[in-house]
């Protein structure tokens, strides 16, 4: 049976899908790191979710989420691991745009800035949002460096829309008032 630890990683450098290696912090591996954490904390988000359809959802998403990091994994100069390697595509984003949407027509309109809360499952949908928006800057930083498939960044924007309909969603469906945020008056703030 193969070990877990393979110790070639203590020297604080990884292997890329294709072999190269580089060190933990590069932002290709801080961009697939977030990506995973994103994912990790999604798993979070089913033990607590009560909702079978979006239970379902959520599972797809965390699929896309391994395409995407193995896609972030692999240069696209990469040639031999890009001729295997799923790549993240415009069908992934416009599957992400039809959820939101569904979600949207069972939704009140928003008339202000909604605190994050809830159900627990609500609140753990708004914590993936953060996490997923911080996966988002990390994908941003590494195509400052090098080219990635654009669909990665899209599709993470995208995602960090439906976790935040998602978390509205699955208030509204429980019963639980929206807690909105307004500019706080001048007096209320001493």
């Amino acid at each position: 049976m193969t070990r877990i630890y393979t110790k070639t990683g203590d020297a604080g450098r990884t292997a890329l899908f294709g072999g190269r290696r580089v060190a933990k912090d590069d932002p290709r591996v801080e961009a697939y790191g977030a990506v995973d954490e994103l994912n990790a904390l999604l798993g979070a988000v089913l033990a607590h979710l009560e909702d079978e359809e979006l239970s379902v959802k959520i599972e797809r998403v965390q699929r896309d989420l391994f395409v995407l990091g193995a896609d972030l994994a692999t240069p696209l100069d990469e040639t031999k691991a890009s001729a295997w390697a799923p790549r993240m595509d415009q069908e992934d984003v416009a599957r992400l745009e039809r959820w939101i949407d569904e979600a949207e027509e069972e939704l009140p309109p928003m008339r202000a800035f909604i605190l994050p809360g809830g159900t627990p499952a609500a609140a753990w949908l708004h914590v993936a949002r953060t996490v997923c928006r911080r996966a988002e800057r990390r994908v941003v930083t590494l195509e400052r460096h090098e080219p990635i498939t654009p669909h990665a960044r899209v599709y993470l924007n995208r995602l960090g829309d439906a976790l935040f309909v998602w978390a509205r969603l699955v208030n509204h469906r429980r019963g639980i008032a929206e807690h909105e945020w307004y500019p706080p008056e001048k007096d209320e703030r001493a």
